[in-house]
């Protein structure tokens, strides 16, 4: 992964002026939602507004679409009209991997994202993470906490069979997986501990609601000095010990192998990405 994915924001694409501020906010992504954010008489109209919006200059944020699903009557339209313009296109309630097919045949030359927000998702997430033309995996949580009758909990004991499920998925067939929404925009403190979970489970960033969120998750899912700092230092040690002839080095009193300086070089890499895009 190149590009960061740290804050993936979404934004109603019948909402013009809140689709026009997008492109100053500080989002590694946005996802232009036709879903669920957008009432049935507006589907039509939402779809032309955001054809157009996309022609505005988004700079390195990554341009998600979010379509209707392909059992609707507006799916069809919404997947031809995206066909291009945009970096990706998001395919809602996905629970096999044959649920990507059709939408794949009318978008041939974009990316595929997944929602991933059924309990028959969660159990054919290998499935659909390989799937050819998939890029990412966007988990669903509201919509998975309604499906599996389960109550809120700040520790998402609940959420953590399909979360796991899902990130064992995406890692296998190299897939971008971000997490679901934390529902409570004001309650920064919550969203920081939801953020850190995430971050500490594997996710690669966090779907958000509001502008607010935005400098939460880019921190939280950003390397921090101190990893960036020991990431060089192991890079520097481990080269220092193969020149001579060792398979090993210590920094900081840790063994540092190949695989740790393998995800050291991947810290590295991100914190360019992020810096390539913040500037």
């Amino acid at each position: 992964m190149t590009r960061p994915y740290r804050s993936v924001l979404y934004i109603p694409a019948a909402n013009a002026r809140a689709m026009e501020k997008a492109q100053t906010l500080a989002a590694d992504a946005i996802i232009f939602d036709l879903e669920d954010a957008v009432a049935p008489a507006e589907k039509v109209g939402a779809r032309e507004l955001l054809a157009r919006a996309l022609q505005a200059d988004y700079g390195g944020r990554a341009r998600i679409v979010r379509i209707n699903g392909m059992d609707t009557e507006w799916g069809e339209g919404d997947a031809r009209t995206f066909a291009a313009g945009a970096d990706a296109v998001l395919v809602p309630k996905v629970s096999r991997g044959a649920d990507l097919d059709r939408v794949a045949a009318l978008v041939p030359d974009t990316p595929l994202w997944a929602m991933m927000e059924t309990a028959e998702g969660m159990l054919n997430a290998a499935e659909i993470a390989a799937h050819p033309r998939l890029q990412g995996m966007v988990m669903g949580t509201n919509d998975l906490a309604k499906e599996l009758n389960s109550r809120f909990r700040a520790d998402r004991l609940p959420m953590m069979a399909g979360l796991g499920l899902c990130l064992l998925a995406a890692r296998a067939h190299g897939r971008v997986i971000v997490d679901g929404v934390f529902n409570a925009f004001k309650d920064e403190e919550g969203l920081r501990a939801e953020c850190e979970q995430g971050r500490d489970m594997g996710f690669d960033g966090k779907t958000l609601i509001h502008p607010a969120q935005l400098a939460v998750a880019n921190e939280v899912f950003a390397p921090s000095e101190a990893e960036v700092d020991l990431a060089r230092r192991q890079i520097e040690a481990f080269d220092e010990a193969q020149a001579q002839g060792k398979g090993v080095a210590v920094v900081d009193g840790r063994i540092v192998e190949n695989l740790h300086v393998e995800t050291a070089r991947a810290t590295l890499a991100k914190a360019a990405a992020i810096a390539e895009l913040a500037g």
